[in-house]
This record gives structure tokens, sequence and C-alpha cells, in this order.
């Protein structure tokens, strides 16, 4: 059945906090978000502006920790500004067979106004028993289900 490209990681709601037309590419992300969610440095993301329909496609660069910022840099500081929402996404590859027979999980991480951590959830695929399809599932980090 051949690969399948998955969410596995989501920055949802950060608020930018500069943009730096200045700086060579990327994105600057504070590395407390960079971490619970599991994004690398250097790792390919996606990015949509929520404030103005904008998408744009950068890599991750670790800021300073626990200041809250989200930078874009170089040309997607032209496609955003201070203020504006973003949603952060990362993919991995996976084998469609594999998800099928094991499952998946995604990390999500909502922020709140000052990007720090609103909730934290944890998105899964659940095989069925017959193995051909799966359930979703996302459950915040107080355990609580939200959609089944």
């Amino acid at each position: 059945m051949g690969t399948i490209r998955l969410m596995r990681a989501k920055l949802h709601r950060v608020r930018v906090t500069e943009a730096n037309v200045n700086y060579i590419g990327s994105i600057t992300i504070d590395p407390d978000l960079l971490d619970k969610v599991g994004i690398l440095p250097l790792e390919e993301v996606d990015i949509i502006n929520l404030n103005n329909g904008n998408r744009f496609s950068t890599y991750a660069i670790p800021g300073e920790p626990g200041q809250g910022e989200i930078c874009p840099n170089g040309g997607a500081a032209l496609l955003c500004e201070p203020g504006d929402r973003l949603i952060i996404y990362a993919y991995e590859q996976c084998d469609r067979i594999e998800v099928l027979h094991s499952g998946y999980t995604a990390k999500v991480l909502v922020a709140d106004e000052h990007n720090q951590t609103k909730d934290f959830l944890i998105q899964t695929l659940i095989p069925c028993q017959d193995r051909k399809k799966v359930e979703f599932h996302t459950a915040s980090s107080l355990d609580q289900p939200i959609i089944k």
C-alpha cells in the first residue's frame, strides 16, 4: 500500500512575537515548545497564518528557552506580523500497513496568548480488529476524551 504522510507534531494558535526579514530564512521557535511536541531544529515545518490565510514551509530553529518566541525570518517575515496566530505542523512518512497494524500517535500543543501551554493533546490512530481501518481519538493532557 505504500507510504503516507501523517501529522506528528503541531503548535496550535501560537502568536508571532517578532518578524525578522533580515535573518536568513527559517522560523525561530522557543525550544521548550519544540521539545514538547518533538520538532527538531532544522526540521521542515508547514505554517498557516490564521490572521491572513498565508501558508508557507520553512525550517525550525531554536530561540531562547522560556521566552515564548515565535519569529518568522527572511521571506516568511513578510507573510506575518507580530500578534498574528499561527499553526505550525511537522509531518512524517509512515508505512500505511504499519499504521493499520500498530497505530500512530501525534502531539498537539494548544498555546495561550503568551505562547505557553494552554492544553496538550495526544491524537492517536488505534487499529481496528480487522487491521483495515483505524479509530481516531483525541485526549487532553488531563486525560479527558475530547473527540472520539
